[in-house]
């Protein structure tokens, strides 16, 4: 009896022996939890005459509380189920309109007291302002009268916006296309609890590759609940809340009016549904519906499920896609078709065909372009002139052709060049919205295009507005930024006299906006938003330039704490970075940012460290490298460490780095860096790897910038694995990542996992799983948490402090 009574304690004790200690949410030090509650630069937006500045306060950090709402998760997208919207959305919690010939301020009136407001649109005449607002119980349509500083909410629409953007004007200015939440849409669907039959799923003698994705639909029951939260009815709503049906309720993924109004371009979901591939590789229709009387006018394609894409970054699904409207004219369709089967690894001298149909849709399409590479993109200008973009990731080639519209003329190369090559960028054409609110090219005289661009050169961005003319093809040069400023053309107001809107910022300086005329060199302020932190405007960052071993040159941005000095000896240092491939060893060796940016100490990196007495060398260039027919992944490891050691020798070279406490991080794929290095070298002291994947066998089609599959490739994919090398991993190294993680290859597994074979194999590491975040974390409760968990270990194992003292606020 006494050895029963011993063993039924014994059992009793257990739990408490294995269990986890309960954990409560932590804050970081108050300068680190500052940083998390500093204002957002606000969004703004100026009309095209340049009238009105629109100013929309950011919203900040959602609680917990707010975060574990229910959330459904189907097909790849994440629903709220209350209002039939996104579930992880961010807002503006404010609107200001400013007068630029006063500069008299407004504050509407009319918007709710706490205003959730997201797809701001202007009107084509830019006299008004759509706005959704979302509430508990659904989304809102608003409108705000710009000149009379007046919003009022349109009666009678419910916004559905599960499939992205549920509204869109028309070009009378007095009413939108809106995609509504069906009045038939009956109660919501009940899962079964007791199975009809088994899931089946199957493949008979069809190649079907796809990358790891999350989120998928797994039975019957998650497609009942997928059409029930995703239909849509779609109508045309007056400002006084009119509504006039337009085709029956869909599926609706895309819904474009033509510009003039006159009729909408409609995509629509339907079964067979895929339990493998997101909603955007579902089955579905294209078809033109009348807006007047809601009357089918055309049927463009039927389009199968596209579950058997080939392999590669540049294929595509086989058949028509791309469809759109010419932003230039009243109702003309265009679209794109493969003619290599949408196989990449096909050999093919024309890659596409770009075809136009204007209205009424009745005579065969027209074929206007026979693309060399992967059509990316046309941009519309006027009857002579549209440019269309098309590139090719194998050799990272860029094409810009100058195409007339109609095909009546032969295509010309403007630009044919590397567009990993910063230098030799040309720079991208300027938009601007029409008279029917469409974007199109931006001339600045008759066959002479503007041109804005980043600018990079050896001194780093400087940001660049040129003159292109389309017949000689010679770039003038109209306005550089320039030193000790960073600024950019964010608008172009009039291109004839080019008046501009400048956004402007220093090293201490936050980004603000003038109206600048480029003629005459005057300049108005239309901001005055100021500095986030105050208290850190003493951050020293320099821009350090340094060599591999193998002679590429690269870069990472060293920012030091406000007060020290190079006498008080070198510090602690955290390294933070994400690789990236090449295909040239002169792109990869280019400069990148630029010294004359705010410093932005963003949470989600690691810039905040300096305010606990760290050196930070940020955005550490991690290039990898693979020229000619080699690829980057063949020698992974090797140029991530001979990164590593450069980057360290460059910080204790300036006596500011102390080579013997260097902590490495990253998130994502700096996460997978960061097990790798501390797998592969000994030139750490300790990682942290946040929301990252380590066995690449569970992403056996291909990752990142990998092409090849596993079968294809084994011993890329296991060597370049930290989960096949973790018996190697003999530093501390602290995991975190979200257990809702919904990016393609990161599932949570990946970190359990990992984790618990560095705990097998005797390693020092720690595993912190956020509950309800997905990959990048939202709630103010997670993301204070996150900053005190990396305080925590680089107080341990940089600092050499006891882990209570550590964790100490």
């Amino acid at each position: 009896m006494k050895h029963l009574i011993y063993f039924f304690v014994l059992l009793a004790s257990i739990p408490a022996l294995f269990a986890q200690n309960e954990t409560f949410y932590q804050k970081p030090p108050q300068a680190m939890g500052d940083l998390v509650d500093a204002p957002s630069t606000p969004w703004v937006s100026l009309d095209r005459r340049g009238e009105w500045l629109v100013v929309m306060e950011r919203s900040e950090l959602p609680s917990i509380a707010e975060l574990s709402q229910p959330e459904l998760r189907l097909a790849g997208l994440r629903l709220n189920p209350r209002n039939f919207g996104p579930s992880r959305a961010s807002y503006f919690t404010g609107v200001k309109l400013r007068r630029v010939k006063d500069q008299k301020e407004i504050i509407p009136t009319g918007l709710p007291a706490q205003p959730l407001l997201s797809y701001v649109s202007w009107s084509p005449d830019e006299q008004k302002i759509a706005l959704a607002h979302s509430t508990d119980t659904g989304i809102e349509l608003w409108v705000l009268e710009v000149a009379a500083g007046q919003a009022r909410r349109i009666p009678g629409v419910q916004l559905n916006a599960t499939m992205g953007n549920p509204l869109e004007w028309l070009p009378d200015n007095q009413s939108l296309v809106c995609r509504i939440v069906p009045a038939d849409r009956g109660p919501i669907p009940t899962p079964t609890n007791v199975p009809k039959g088994p899931t089946i799923q199957e493949n008979i003698g069809k190649k079907a590759p796809a990358r790891t994705y999350q989120d998928l639909l797994a039975n019957a029951d998650d497609e009942q609940l997928f059409t029930y939260y995703t239909r849509a009815q779609l109508v045309k709503v007056n400002l006084s809340g009119l509504l006039q049906p337009i085709a029956q309720p869909g599926i609706l993924t895309n819904t474009l009016p033509s510009p003039d109004g006159k009729y909408v371009l409609m995509e629509t979901l339907h079964p067979p549904f895929s339990y493998l591939v997101p909603y955007y590789r579902f089955p579905r229709k294209v078809e033109i519906w009348d807006t007047q009387t809601g009357a089918l006018v055309k049927t463009l394609a039927d389009l199968p499920l596209s579950e058997n894409v080939p392999v590669g970054f540049n294929s595509v699904p086989d058949g028509p896609r791309s469809h759109d409207w010419r932003s230039d004219t009243g109702a003309t369709l265009f679209w794109v078709e493969a003619q290599d089967g949408g196989d990449a690894r096909r050999e093919a001298e024309v890659r596409d065909k770009l075809f136009v149909l204007p209205a009424p849709f009745m005579g065969n399409p027209q074929a206007i372009l026979d693309t060399e590479l992967r059509f990316s993109e046309i941009m519309w200008g006027n009857a002579e002139t549209a440019l269309t973009v098309e590139s090719w990731w194998a050799n990272r080639t860029q094409i810009i052709r100058h195409i007339h519209p109609e095909g009546k003329k032969p295509a010309e190369v403007l630009f044919n060049f590397s567009y990993e090559d910063r230098y030799k960028d040309p720079g991208t054409p300027v938009l601007k919205a029409n008279e029917w609110g469409q974007p199109v090219l931006t001339f600045a005289a008759e066959n002479m295009l503007l041109m804005r661009g980043a600018g990079a050169s050896a001194e780093g961005d400087r940001p660049f507005l040129d003159k292109l003319d389309l017949k000689t093809k010679k770039k003038t040069r109209l306005w550089q930024s320039q030193a000790p400023y960073y600024e950019y053309v964010a608008e172009v107001i009039d291109p004839a006299r080019l008046t501009v809107l400048i956004s402007r910022e220093s090293a201490t300086e936050p980004p603000n906006y003038f109206l600048q005329d480029l003629r005459k060199g005057t300049r108005v302020a239309l901001s005055n938003f100021p500095h986030p932190y105050p208290q850190l405007k003493g951050v020293q960052k320099q821009v350090l330039r340094y060599a591999r071993k193998d002679g590429v040159m690269l870069t990472a941005d060293l920012y030091l704490p406000p007060a020290y000095k190079k006498e008080d000896g070198p510090l602690p240092a955290l390294v933070w970075a994400y690789p990236r491939e090449y295909k040239s060893s002169d792109a990869a060796s280019q400069v990148t940012g630029s010294p004359y940016r705010f410093t932005r100490l963003s949470v989600w990196g690691a810039v905040p460290f300096i305010t606990q007495g760290y050196a930070v060398l940020d955005n550490a260039a991690m290039p990898i490298l693979g020229e000619g027919e080699a690829q980057p992944n063949d020698s992974f490891v090797e140029q991530l460490v001979a990164n590593a050691q450069a980057v360290i020798d460059e910080g204790v070279r300036l006596g500011v780095v102390n080579p013997q406490k260097v902590a490495v991080g990253g998130h994502s794929y700096g996460a997978f860096m960061t097990a790798n290095l501390l797998a592969h070298c000994d030139l750490f002291k300790a990682g942290i790897a946040r929301s990252g994947a380590y066995n690449r066998t569970l992403t056996p089609f291909g990752f990142q910038a990998e092409e090849r599959t596993y079968w294809e490739a084994p011993h890329i994919y296991n060597t370049m694995s930290p989960f096949m090398n973790a018996h190697q991993v003999n530093e501390p190294i602290l995991l975190i990542h979200g257990e809702a993680d919904n990016n393609s290859g990161t599932f949570p597994i990946q970190s359990e996992r990992f984790y618990n074979a560095l705990k097998g194999l005797g390693a020092t590491t720690r595993f912190v799983l956020l509950p309800f975040e997905s990959h990048g974390y939202r709630a103010r409760e997670s993301v204070l948490h996150m900053l005190w968990e990396m305080n925590r270990w680089l107080g341990i194992y940089l600092k050499d402090q006891p882990a209570e003292e550590a964790g100490k606020r």
